[in-house]
């Protein structure tokens, strides 16, 4: 027997990467990336070794001849032609699948480093800045005087069209039972998909959300000021945590198509909870804006955890104008409030010590510009970096050939 006698087959179309350089064909090379999902029965040394022979295309079994088709439906159904085992798709191991992609190209079961960097940076800055907001309007004299000011004064501020809105939305039972409801529907739409990996991270952010409203018996409020408020510290807001962490998890547990709009959700839901208990004089504003920075800097470092199935499925990854729209419009609205409510409070400093009348109304319009704008800028960047980890284009996670540039043709 000889190469002349039974040469081997070559695919003239195959790339490169696939056949190997040293003119084995079809048989994988030695560093094969899906050589954890078990041997190729392609290969005659591996048809060798598991009892079958190749011979002009067709396969004898231990215990009968068989052609080239028996053999493959051997393959496929776990059994050989002759009734002995063979090689089953049904045999591999989802983590076997999961090594072999990998090491195809790792961005099919694992986001980007970059992606997951940016999350983590993102995070610790974002919970960072919650604590801040909290020292700065505790801690000083002018943040108790900001806080003591909108909670004395914004519940007979508010306009007749929307009084009727927060007091339906200030209802503790309500705010509880609504949050449940998004955050149920997540749950289950990520355990009917099969997304375990990404059920696991859902369950791990309630917890550490639940963790985080321990915060409230912690934190010390020093006195600074007479205030006709409660002189306990009250951050953070229990229920703006509630809202905004079963939005989060809607957010993270939904098909892309739907990401948009369960991020639009999550802002008008935090929105109308975070005003709605400063209405009810159930919180400071401080409180409201560490919640909701607090939930989303937890939120993007459980996604720098993503992987497997938390992922969009690889063939199906592709970019969205839906999240690229209304990220883009909700970051850069949210970003703008935000600047403007710094303005605002910065107008309005000089008068707050002495509980100027002048500074009220500024205080009041900075105080819920700040909160929207705060929810808005962070559904917004879950929205971008949930799309950048759970969909990052691969090399096989692209479907068919790349687009190739345009030739100009000669005239």
């Amino acid at each position: 027997m000889n190469d002349q006698q039974y040469p081997t087959i070559r695919d003239p179309r195959a790339s490169n990467n696939l056949v190997g350089g040293d003119g084995s064909g079809l048989r994988p090379p030695a560093d094969d990336p899906l050589a954890a999902l078990g041997p190729d029965p392609r290969n005659h040394a591996t048809a060798a070794s598991l009892g079958l022979t190749g011979r002009g295309g067709s396969f004898t079994g231990a215990s009968g001849a068989g052609s080239a088709g028996n053999a493959g439906a051997a393959g496929f159904d776990g059994t050989s032609a002759s009734g002995g085992r063979g090689i089953g798709i049904n045999a591999i191991e989802p983590d076997d699948i999961d090594r072999g992609l990998a090491r195809l190209d790792p961005l099919a079961v694992r986001p980007r480093v970059s992606s997951r960097v940016l999350c983590v940076v993102f995070g610790v800055l974002l919970i960072a800045l919650g604590f801040g907001v909290w020292w700065a309007c505790v801690h000083t004299e002018n943040g108790q005087s900001y806080d003591e000011l909108i909670w004395a004064s914004l519940p007979e501020s508010v306009p007749s069209w929307a009084a009727g809105l927060m007091d339906a939305v200030a209802q503790s039972w309500l705010v509880i039972a609504v949050s449940c409801v998004l955050a149920a529907i997540g749950l289950v739409c990520a355990a009917v998909r099969r997304r375990w990996w990404l059920l696991g991270q859902a369950v791990v952010l309630a917890v550490a959300c639940l963790a985080s409203t321990g915060l409230k018996g912690v934190l010390p409020r020093p006195f600074i000021i007479n205030t006709a408020s409660p002189a306990v510290n009250s951050a953070p807001s229990g229920h703006t945590i509630l809202a905004v962490a079963a939005t989060a998890i809607l957010l993270l547990t939904v098909p892309r198509a739907a990401r948009a709009l369960a991020a639009v959700a999550g802002v008008v839901w935090s929105s109308l909870v975070g005003v709605s208990v400063m209405v009810g004089q159930w919180h400071r504003a401080s409180d409201v804006a560490m919640s909701i920075l607090l939930v989303t800097g937890l939120t993007l470092i459980v996604m720098a955890f993503t992987r497997t199935s938390g992922m969009d499925v690889p063939g199906r990854r592709v970019s969205s104008v839906s999240v690229q729209i209304v990220g883009s419009v909700l970051i850069t609205g949210g970003l703008l409030l935000i600047v403007y409510a710094a303005y605002v409070v910065w107008q309005v400093v000089p008068g707050l010590s002495v509980s100027a009348s002048w500074a009220v109304s500024g205080s009041i319009i900075s105080a819920v510009t700040g909160i929207v704008g705060l929810s808005a800028l962070a559904f917004g960047l879950v929205l971008a970096l949930r799309q950048i980890t759970a969909a990052p284009l691969s090399r096989i996670g692209l479907i068919g050939a790349p687009p190739a540039p345009p030739t100009s043709r000669a005239r």
